[in-house]
């Protein structure tokens, strides 16, 4: 079967041009739109948990513990290699920095896209509250379509981190109820 092009007419170039037109417009203000959308995404979810610092820090500045209650982490995917370093699915996530009242960890997907989260304790002693705040925080590239699609980010990620921040407190609580 032999294909056979017809030459452009008049009406068909003036179509052409409008396409190509139409294109590039939608791309610039598409371009545009993203602009105005910050470089940087926060995502930050946080719990209140009835238990010592000391027993919530445990729990969260070890990769290990994190089986415990973050959700996926006993999935055949997860390749623990030590207590700052885990394959989770596509993302390597290494444990870079921990003191008394921070955890900080960066994630990186399988396309080397970073992201950094930070896991904060803070205790209330009147109240015998340890807050732990969790934040994930992601440099957005300058195309549209990665700027556009960031507004995601907390519809995707904030129901993770809350469910897996409940999951924590529960787990404590449990404990320090049986003790």
């Amino acid at each position: 079967m032999l294909l056979r092009l017809r030459p452009l007419n008049g009406n068909n170039m003036k179509l052409l041009k409008l396409g190509l037109i139409s294109l590039v417009l939608l791309f610039l203000l598409a371009t545009i739109m993203g602009s105005l959308l910050p470089s940087k995404v926060l995502v930050s979810r946080a719990v209140n948990i009835h238990a010592p610092a000391d027993t919530v820090r445990r729990k969260i500045d070890d990769i290990r513990q994190w089986t415990d209650w973050v959700e996926g982490m006993n999935d055949p995917s997860v390749n623990i290699q030590s207590s700052v370093s885990a394959q989770i699915g596509k993302s390597e996530v290494t444990i870079a920095e921990k003191n008394d009242s921070t955890v900080i960890s960066t994630w990186v997907s399988a396309k080397g896209k970073p992201q950094i989260s930070t896991m904060r304790i803070i205790y209330q002693p009147q109240q015998q509250v340890t807050i732990v705040q969790w934040q994930f925080e992601q440099s957005i590239g300058w195309l549209p379509w990665e700027r556009l699609g960031s507004i995601m980010n907390d519809k995707i990620m904030g129901p993770m981190m809350e469910k897996n921040l409940e999951r924590l407190r529960q787990l404590i609580e449990a404990k320090n109820r049986n003790l």
